[in-house]
């Protein structure tokens, strides 16, 4: 094999790998935010949970991005692991798919793929119509990627330290081996089988030798949820445990039938002279009948990872996300609704935090401090966190619509960050109050009692949205918003006269001024944040699956 060869085939690697790239991300913008309802409402019913894991995966092409999405909803909450280990067995039998159409050997028409494609992309204004140009002209360049490898490879056949290497394979172990770290070095099952494949085409690999590094490359996938379940919570390391486990119980079994019953005699036998295809009828068998096998095991096998990975008595104290990730984003689809049910976290804790100090200040205590402080360390954590998942978000292809609904997004986090800062403001004047012994007229207290109920007036439109899965009532937050700025525009004035009769300490006027200041830009944030969410239909509510 020249260098020639290698250059030609890394290339064809390439094209492959951006054909795949391409075929996703217009599948995911054609159909990503019915996806994305599907994955919302799913239930626990487990032919239902594996049928739409199996749809979502042949939309996507990558079992991966679905455990990684899963991982997400667990660690969240928004998904129980009971549900997820449907959906992951589904993923395992969407991702034959791609091996599937890969074995279908369409390399004549890749070139009039490849000119529809790019046509409709560049010829037809119309963004469905682009998307759909993706797909077509991303299948062409698969095609043409796959033909290039399998080009490249032909030398191979006659060369024999991979001869040797490939009857090597006829190992079991060896071959699983090789097939799991080559898998898991590229991050992608379907590109590895598409490259073995591509061996197979070439002439320079039998089923034979290929079956056990084929099982491998089933285990060597499960590497991206592992990655994606670092930093998560117990249940999200588990839901990746069930993945993992699902292709190694399948490994263990098939290696079994093919070492005591001629199972690959009978694949070669469906479609003879045909490797690609044997290879491909392999996956397709292998995910389907681990899934049926395993489809009544599926309680057991939650039972087995609860015990595998017990839960840490102090784990659910630490800060921690539950709808997003360190990681970046699996699918830009989903990530929007992983940012607007984080961000309505961190508002509850900054609604909170509003209530305690709004009381705090008629009733002068240290008795809500402690509670306070650490909801603005979650504010901020969480602040930290959503900025730099939505970083993220912005460097993953999105649409129009997407782009601008994480753009509002962002602007509520902030708005949120804003009162989490008043509101220690807030609670900091609690502290000097009582510190000093600073004393406020009757009437201040009632001012501030009013200002309260003005406030809480507005949270509670959030409440009755979030109870009852309803709009929320702009007329009335738009409403308390007007009437806390005509309230403190009196109530300077009022301070002033009691300032000026000498019924308060100057330092008690500056105090109470600089408290007036921070609730009017509270009610401020407050009207900000339902004027965004309104607009653009944003629910800062989490709905957790039943």
């Amino acid at each position: 094999m020249t260098i020639t060869n290698l250059f030609t085939m890394l290339g064809g690697l390439g094209l492959f790998l951006y054909g795949m790239h391409m075929m996703s991300n217009g599948l995911e913008n054609v159909a990503g935010n019915s996806l994305k309802k599907i994955l919302e409402k799913i239930t626990s019913n487990r032919i239902v949970g594996v049928l739409i894991g199996a749809g979502i995966t042949a939309v996507i092409q990558s079992s991966s991005a679905t455990t990684v999405m899963v991982v997400g909803f667990v660690n969240s909450g928004l998904m129980k692991l009971s549900q997820a280990v449907w959906i992951i067995m589904g993923a395992n039998v969407g991702t034959t798919i791609t091996g599937q159409l890969i074995a279908l050997n369409v390399k004549d028409f890749a070139p009039i793929l490849i000119f529809a494609g790019v046509f409709l992309i560049q010829f037809i204004r119309n963004k469905k119509v682009g998307y759909v140009g993706e797909i077509v002209a991303g299948l062409g360049i698969l095609f043409v990627g796959m033909q290039f490898m399998s080009d490249a490879m032909v030398p191979l056949r006659d060369y024999k330290p991979f001869v040797d290497l490939m009857t090597t394979f006829e190992n079991p172990f060896l071959g699983i081996a090789a097939g799991a770290v080559f898998t898991a070095v590229i991050q992608s099952s379907s590109a590895s089988i598409g490259i073995l494949q591509a061996l197979a085409m070439s002439g320079a690999i039998q089923l034979h030798s290929a079956i056990f590094v084929l099982f491998g490359q089933n285990i060597g996938t499960c590497i991206t949820s592992i990655i994606a379940s670092i930093g998560t919570n117990r249940n999200a390391k588990r839901t990746t445990m069930i993945h993992l486990l699902f292709n190694v119980i399948g490994t263990l079994v098939f290696v079994t039938l093919c070492l005591f019953v001629p199972f690959t005699d009978y694949i070669v036998a469906l479609t003879p002279g045909s490797v690609q295809n044997q290879i491909a009828n392999v996956h397709t068998v292998f995910n389907i009948a681990t899934t049926v096998m395993l489809l009544p095991f599926g309680n057991q096998l939650v039972q087995l990872v609860e015990k595998i990975l017990p839960l840490k008595d102090d784990e659910e104290q630490d800060l921690q996300t539950l709808y997003i990730s360190a990681t970046e984003p699996a699918a830009s689809f989903m990530a929007t609704t992983q940012l607007s049910k984080e961000i309505a976290r961190m508002f509850d804790f900054a609604k909170e935090n509003i209530v305690l100090t709004m009381k705090g200040l008629t009733k002068v205590t240290d008795k809500y401090n402690e509670k306070i402080g650490n909801n603005e360390k979650y504010i901020d954590y969480l602040n930290t966190e959503i900025t730099r998942f939505s970083a993220q978000v912005t460097l993953v292809d999105t649409n129009e619509n997407d782009s601008l609904l994480t753009n509002a997004l962002f602007k509520i986090t902030g708005n949120i960050e804003r009162i989490g800062d008043h509101a220690i403001n807030l609670a900091q004047y609690i502290d000097e109050t009582k510190a000093n012994g600073l004393k406020y007229s009757a009437q201040a207290e009632t001012e501030l009692t009013i200002l309260q109920q003005t406030l809480d007036s507005s949270i509670s439109c959030f409440e009755e949205s979030k109870a009852q899965l309803t709009p929320l009532n702009m007329d009335k937050i738009i409403e308390n918003e007007e009437l806390v700025d005509e309230l403190i525009a009196s109530y300077r004035e009022n301070q002033i006269k009691r300032l000026k009769k000498g019924e308060i300490s100057a330092e008690a006027c500056v105090v109470y001024s600089e408290i007036l200041t921070d609730i009017e830009r509270i009610a401020d944030h407050l009207y900000s944040i339902a004027k965004l969410c309104r607009q653009f239909n944003i629910t800062l509510y989490e709905t957790i699956s039943e």
